[in-house]
């Protein structure tokens, strides 16, 4: 899966402007690519797409989707309380030099807002992405395993007095 290709296929049915359009997947990239994600990286986006690709006749928009999942995660320190709001806001800012409606706007920022707690929605679109978002907990036990290692890296900075009962807390609520 080409991440870039997508981005790209999706951003032309909404802008004309390639430069601006790949500026915006540099960004993307970058983000994604920093040495401290060692799970909410580009192969958390490839999963999440690979996930949604089975139910995509099921989804109501999917380009506002596409869009919900590149951006859901630009924002990420494991530190930080606001990652979801703060991606949601730069979604925004960007995605307004497309040729989206507010309602478009506002339709992905609430999509990536809802990311934060994974609760269900009324919008069938919003549950679909939380549940990808989410998938890796139904994963096989290897698979798991390195999921949870990747997580720990990125919480390195927690001792595990700290991070163990936050963890538990977070799988609990899942």
């Amino acid at each position: 899966m080409v991440l870039k290709n997508i981005f790209l296929e999706i951003s032309q049915n909404y802008s004309s402007d390639k430069k601006l359009t790949e500026e915006f997947w540099t960004e993307i990239e970058t983000q994604y690519s920093k040495t401290s994600r060692h799970y909410h990286n580009l192969e958390h986006l490839e999963n999440i797409f690979s996930e949604l690709e089975e139910v995509k006749s099921e989804i109501t928009d999917f380009d506002l989707i596409t869009f919900s999942v590149f951006y859901h995660d630009v924002i990420y320190k494991s530190t930080a309380k606001d990652n979801e709001e703060k991606s949601a806001e730069l979604a925004v800012v960007r995605l307004k030099n497309y040729n989206l409606s507010d309602n478009q706007l506002q339709r992905i920022s609430k999509q990536i807002l809802a990311t934060k707690k994974h609760e269900k929605s009324s919008d069938q679109d919003v549950n679909f992405l939380t549940d990808a978002d989410l998938s890796i907990l139904g994963a096989d036990r290897n698979t798991y395993q390195k999921y949870t290692e990747k997580i720990r890296k990125e919480y390195s900075v927690y001792p595990d007095f700290l991070y163990k009962p936050g963890r538990k807390k977070a799988l609990v609520h899942f």
